[in-house]
């Protein structure tokens, strides 16, 4: 039988792949779907504007009254909104929703990567193992299967936008606009951007409200309360509010977060390239809109079985390995980006960037959220409160320019951030192998139903390099 812990990390993780199905869906599409003057951009923008703002307060002060499930479930409710907003699509819908779901994105994060850090302690201690490889394996398992919800909602769009025949002509002329060849401002004007059926428009974002939906009733249903004691306590016993409002930037004092902002700000640029220049100035104006959705199955599939493999791998290998190998790759498709010249004869080409952008960033992603939940362990809600807001602020910066320069250009500022992160990740890295995290005492998660044993078997060694 498989353990309570490891049951739960698999109703959070479904849980994440219903909610992004519609979600990751809808932020493929938004560069393309909405392009009348770059108003799905701006939506994204605003969108990840809110979750700096959220990630300034909201998380430490959600997860420590409502507890991880509660906050997880109110979060998953502000990304339902915006689905909602999509079904009549215009200023006045789209960035009232996009700010309520920037609000819920941070806190819904924190609590994700809170819970799992806690689960994979209690686990650890229970099987002797060390913390950092099980709270690894645990985000392995979740970005396995949240990653996946990538195909899922790509496929439903690429099914749906498929029966409108009249979105997938391509003049000519068009393509030798296409990539880094033309500044890509104007693309939003040829016909490869015009809107598909208003019918098929409101089919999709129906199925994605229904499984938005279906996301809160697993995780409110199934997940277990297990920091339900702790949120008891504090709501019992408060802090002040200034201590728990001003977490967040009270832990930037900690010089090895401030050296992990540029690694964390990468990870907004680089996924914020993908889902936002690649399929527009490349997919949609050499192939159509319709094809946009099966170019992003192939990013989520690669994305979710690498996830699975760098989670268990990482034991072995360690971090800086595997990060080596994700900033090399995004090296090589950034190079070979700014000279490729898009043409519907090299379909095969389409698929092979957003391959290898997959396997760069399941590294990314499982490392960086584990590596924050090792190197702060006694400060949870605020270390990944950090992460996500310097995270959105990659997403902010590289949406905010996205209609106001040249491809060539935002291709040479993502080179430049990717240089400056294997600059100063490497510095806390040997820090990090040099003077380990201290150990955390696996009690401080348990319940109080269950018995705390003090033997040092209980003692976790937090961080392996």
């Amino acid at each position: 039988m498989i353990s309570r812990n490891f049951k739960n990390v698999l109703v959070v993780s479904l849980g994440f792949l219903s909610l992004f199905t519609a979600y990751g869906g809808l932020q493929s599409l938004q560069s393309s779907l909405n392009a009348e003057q770059g108003m799905g951009v701006a939506s994204l923008s605003v969108i990840y504007a809110s979750i700096i703002i959220s990630s300034m307060f909201l998380p430490p002060l959600m997860i420590k009254n409502l507890g991880c499930k509660w906050t997880i479930v109110v979060g998953m409710a502000c990304y339902v909104s915006y689905s909602f907003g999509n079904l009549y699509p215009g200023w006045y819908t789209l960035m009232p929703t996009s700010v309520i779901l920037g609000l819920g994105g941070s806190p819904l994060w924190s609590a994700k990567c809170t819970y799992l850090t806690i689960s994979g302690n209690i686990q650890a201690s229970k099987d002797g193992k060390k913390g950092s490889d099980v709270i690894n394996q645990y985000f392995g398992i979740f970005f396995f299967i949240f990653q996946s919800s990538a195909v899922w909602g790509n496929l439903m769009s690429s099914l749906i936008f498929g029966q409108d025949t009249n979105i997938a002509f391509i003049p000519e002329e068009q393509l030798l606009t296409c990539g880094a060849a033309d500044c890509g401002l104007n693309i939003s004007a040829n016909s490869t951007t015009t809107r598909p059926a208003q019918q098929l428009v409101w089919t999709l974002v129906g199925c994605y409200i229904g499984v938005g939906v279906l996301a809160m009733l697993i995780v409110g249903v199934f997940l277990d309360n297990i920091d339900q004691e702790q949120s008891s306590q504090f709501r019992g016993n408060r802090e002040p509010f200034c201590h728990t409002f001003l977490a967040t930037f009270r832990l930037l004092k900690d010089w090895r977060l401030v050296t992990l902002i540029p690694l964390t700000m990468y990870s907004g640029f680089e996924q914020s390239f993908l889902s936002g220049e690649y399929t527009k100035n490349y997919v949609t104006c050499a192939l159509g809109i319709h094809f946009v959705g099966y170019v992003m199955m192939c990013f989520g599939a690669t994305n979710s079985l690498c996830s699975f493999l760098f989670g268990r791998l990482a034991r072995y290998t360690g971090r800086a390995a595997l990060f080596f190998l994700a900033a090399l790759t995004n090296f090589a498709c950034i190079m070979a980006l700014l000279f490729w010249r898009p043409h519907p004869d090299e379909l095969p080409v389409f698929f092979v960037f957003p391959a290898l952008w997959g396997m760069a960033d399941a590294i990314w992603q499982t490392q960086t959220n584990a590596l924050y939940g090792i190197l702060f362990p006694r400060h949870k809600e605020a270390a990944f409160a950090n992460y996500r807001m310097w995270e959105s602020l990659g997403f902010v910066i590289a949406f905010a320019y996205s209609t106001f320069i040249c491809l060539e250009y935002k291709l040479y500022i993502l080179l430049s951030v990717l240089l400056l992160t294997v600059v100063t990740y490497p510095i806390v890295e040997y820090y990090e192998y040099k003077n380990p995290t201290l150990p955390v005492h696996e009690g401080t998660y348990l319940r109080h139903k269950e018995t705390i044993q003090t033997h040092d078997k209980n003692i976790i060694c937090q961080t392996e390099m």
